[in-house]
């Protein structure tokens, strides 16, 4: 397959840049996906352990693993990949991420390969990966099948690829953009927007033109009186991941 030079949507890649120094601050503009953090990592870490055979008892159990993470932002998803053993790269369109995640991997004793480029440019160079993490990433790209398609050829066959997204509906509405940019006013107005939304069934259609085979979702559930986050097997109504392994 024939991946697009470029999807980089550069309003998509603007609005994270402005919010780079804030990647690490529990409290600041990325404070909801610091919650959900541990949630997503509980389902990558058993996805990557049930596919590979690894046992997450281990002292680095994803030894031997390369793994890229697709828009790593600060790198709340490399570090802990890099801590269980695996070989890291860490690839986000907005420049400014990376000397943010490169700062914090070094202070926190890590060794992880930050670079500002983009899925396609590493496809084209023949980059590939056993796992390919894209996480909250597909709704701000701009065309998110050259994207899904440049993801798939940064597998090696039999690779594993994980992809978490929001659904579109009334409810995703209400909570990702009312609650989340109006009302509680975690993120700026515009992080998100709507019409960019994929819903699950979409989204596996997308991953199957794009040469991938879908094996899973799960919904992230938010619990607003508990302020917690679960994985759930049936409400995948506002957050959800999915995988899927390239043949």
């Amino acid at each position: 397959m024939q991946a697009a030079r470029n999807t980089v949507d550069p309003a998509e890649v603007a609005k994270f840049e402005a919010m780079a120094a804030e990647w690490w601050d529990l409290e600041g503009k990325f404070k909801p996906l610091h919650m959900l953090n541990p949630t997503r990592l509980d389902y990558i870490t058993r996805q990557i352990a049930a596919k590979f055979g690894r046992d997450l008892t281990a002292d680095q159990p994803f030894a031997g693993l390369r793994i890229l993470d697709i828009g790593c932002g600060g790198g709340l998803l490399c570090e802990p990949m890099a801590r269980l053993g695996a070989t890291v790269v860490g690839a986000d369109a907005a420049a400014r991420n990376i000397p943010v995640a490169q700062v914090h991997a070094e202070q926190s004793g890590l060794t992880i390969d930050y670079r500002h480029t983009t899925a396609e440019a590493m496809a084209e160079n023949g980059k590939q990966f056993d796992v390919v993490l894209n996480m909250e990433v597909v709704e701000h790209v701009a065309d998110p099948l050259a994207y899904l398609t440049a993801c798939h050829d940064l597998l090696k066959s039999g690779g594993l690829h994980i992809c978490s997204t929001l659904n579109r509906n009334p409810k995703s509405f209400a909570m990702a953009i009312v609650g989340a940019e109006w009302v509680m006013r975690w993120l700026p107005k515009g992080t998100h927007e709507w019409s960019k939304f994929i819903t699950p069934d979409e989204l596996f259609g997308l991953l199957r033109q794009a040469g991938l085979k879908p094996v899973d979702r799960k919904g992230f559930q938010f619990n607003p009186l508990a302020w917690t986050w679960r994985i759930s097997d049936r409400d995948l109504s506002v957050n959800y991941v999915t995988a899927s392994l390239r043949p």
